[in-house]
């Protein structure tokens, strides 16, 4: 049997559809990173963008049975966190479930699709292996007609944000459990992450320090181009031309996450500086990389809120 990372999307998708939850775990790291991509292009980065991610899986979890084209499962996957971004925007109490935008299911119907799909005993018990006051979030939130923060909060009596950070820690621990189960079956997606966080540390290093190794000249070819808020509208320059600017500001970024795909990266930041640059006033943002032949050929970077403080760089 083929390793399952080397496995194509429509035989994960079945697998996954007769309940084998490594399967559904390497597809989900398969596409983490355009996921992921979709998410921080209309938040920016931050909790809410985490939450959209780790709702995704969970979600897929639920709902992996109703897809009809496994080949499209990446566009599945994708309109799954559209839909779960443009909600938190909206502030909706909607929730993504199979890529359409569902308002949150009658108790009734929650255990329904939970119950009638193959993955019930894994979902049963991975809930079951929460601490009770996380899984008593969970069940309340997606399991129940107390589904609000706010009726969480009151019927158990304790303030919205625990409400949150609960759901926000219950959710993350069983995104986690499923992604883990991929880890051993799908160690490309762990090998590509850890690969990629070294030419972070070391891109932002040669910034620092002004001069590049030879392998990051190497990943930044000549025909790389940025483009986004950082330039005019229509105009795209090179990378490093932003990252001089930047550090010559003071602006100092600190890795934080990285998620990677063969064609498309995504490194999170710390951001620090002075108040005449966008530091203080940003103190986080992602670099999205789109790449071919491990090279990159277009980078986009996305920030938490409206940046200001920046005059935008033109390509003469």
């Amino acid at each position: 049997m083929a390793p399952i990372g080397l496995i194509a999307d429509v035989e994960l998708v079945r697998r996954a559809q007769a309940g084998e939850v490594a399967a559904l775990g390497a597809l989900l790291a398969r596409h983490e990173a355009s996921m992921r991509a979709v998410v921080l292009t209309l938040l920016g980065p931050g909790p809410d963008a985490d939450d959209v991610m780790q709702d995704a899986a969970l979600a897929a979890l639920g709902r992996i049975g109703d897809v009809r084209d496994p080949a499209a499962a990446g566009a599945w996957l994708r309109a799954i966190v559209r839909n779960g971004a443009r909600m938190r925007l909206r502030g909706s109490r909607e929730i993504p479930m199979n890529g359409r935008a569902l308002l949150l299911p009658a108790p009734s119907d929650a255990e329904q699709a939970i119950e009638t799909h193959a993955m019930r005993d894994w979902i049963w018990n991975a809930l079951e292996a929460l601490p009770a006051p996380l899984r008593l979030m969970v069940m309340l939130r997606h399991f129940s007609g107390i589904s609000s923060y706010q009726a969480i909060a009151e019927a158990c009596e304790i303030p919205v944000g625990t409400v949150r950070s609960r759901l926000h820690r219950a959710r993350a621990l069983l995104a986690g459990v499923l992604l883990d189960n991929a880890s051993r079956a799908h160690g490309d997606a762990s090998a590509l992450a850890r690969d990629s966080a070294s030419e972070a540390l070391e891109t932002l290093r040669g910034a620092e320090q002004g001069v590049q190794s030879r392998e990051i000249l190497d990943l930044w070819p000549r025909e790389a181009r940025l483009d986004g808020v950082l330039t005019l509208p229509g105009e795209s320059v090179h990378p490093t031309l932003v990252m001089a600017k930047v550090t010559e500001q003071g602006v100092v970024q600190r890795l934080r996450q990285v998620t990677a795909s063969r064609d498309i990266t995504i490194w999170e930041m710390d951001v620090t500086g002075p108040d005449d640059g966008f530091g203080p006033m940003v103190p986080t943002l992602a670099w999205i990389m789109f790449r071919t032949d491990r090279r990159v050929h277009r980078l986009r970077v996305v920030f938490p809120r409206p940046l200001r403080g920046w005059e935008p760089l033109t390509s003469t």
